[in-house]
């Protein structure tokens, strides 16, 4: 069984990270003394769960953890430092630390060093995040042991509700678009304009017209979605927004 680290100090480690062309040791005082940092652990780079969901949310929402007092957000896991900035690059992950822990040292000290000899593996980290607060753990979430690789708790979401649990998280929201329009600059800036995020799916570099095609029924830009729901043109984003602030408006 895993044991929760909560109220102890994280372990005293030296990580050995690549910067550029020069080898950086960071030490765990320069991680955590005197910051509120959130770490979340997991088995490895470039895996699917952890690519797909773990990671991106996470740095999704690294502004609203900002906001709430967070320092810095740690991914760390039983990877080299080569793999480990590979793989940020691959994601454009800038608003996350990747922290190296090769050879599991930080993860063995936390409790959380499991054998994956089963995956070709050897020893990797469980699934787990935390909040730490002066190189002290105050909240663990861990993953609960069994089998596979279960992403039930560890995830930013759930983090997010401990940290601030009267905070309304935005919906997701992406936009197709293609350079020179100019109705997706006007849905661009009506979204920058209230404040929201968005996600741009520009076309021609990270979709195709057959794709929007596909996933709109429409071959015309912009097209926005928010919380899974198609809300459409520059003008449909316009009779949304108004009607969302007239709601809130009514709420009030």
């Amino acid at each position: 069984m895993f044991t929760s680290h909560e109220g102890k100090q994280v372990p005293q480690v030296t990580f050995h990270t690549r910067q550029g062309d020069q080898w950086l040791d960071l030490s765990t005082d320069q991680l955590f003394k005197n910051k509120t940092v959130i770490v979340f652990s997991l088995p490895g780079a470039f895996t699917p769960t952890c690519s797909s969901s773990h990671l991106p949310r996470y740095n999704e929402l690294a502004g609203v953890f900002k906001s709430h007092g967070v320092d810095s957000i740690l991914c760390v896991s039983v990877n080299d430092t080569f793999v480990m900035n590979a793989w940020k690059a691959e994601q454009s992950a800038a608003n996350i630390t990747f922290i190296p822990d090769g050879n599991g040292e930080f993860t063995k000290g936390m409790n959380m060093l499991v054998e994956k000899a089963d995956l070709g593996f050897g020893p990797r980290s469980w699934r787990y995040s935390m909040l730490v607060r002066n190189g002290v753990v105050e909240k663990m979430f861990i993953e609960p042991n069994k089998p596979g690789d279960p992403f039930e708790v560890s995830d930013a979401d759930t983090m997010l509700k401990y940290l601030a649990p009267d905070y309304k998280v935005q919906e997701s929201v992406s936009i197709f678009t293609k350079p020179g329009c100019p109705y997706c600059s006007k849905a661009k800036q009506m979204l920058q304009e209230r404040g929201i995020q968005y996600e741009e799916i520009v076309l021609g570099k990270d979709a195709t017209t057959v794709s929007l095609r596909a996933v709109t029924g429409r071959a015309t830009v912009p097209q926005v979605f928010i919380g899974g729901r198609h809300i459409g043109g520059s003008d449909d984003l316009d009779v949304y927004l108004n009607s969302e602030a007239d709601v809130c408006e009514v709420a009030q």
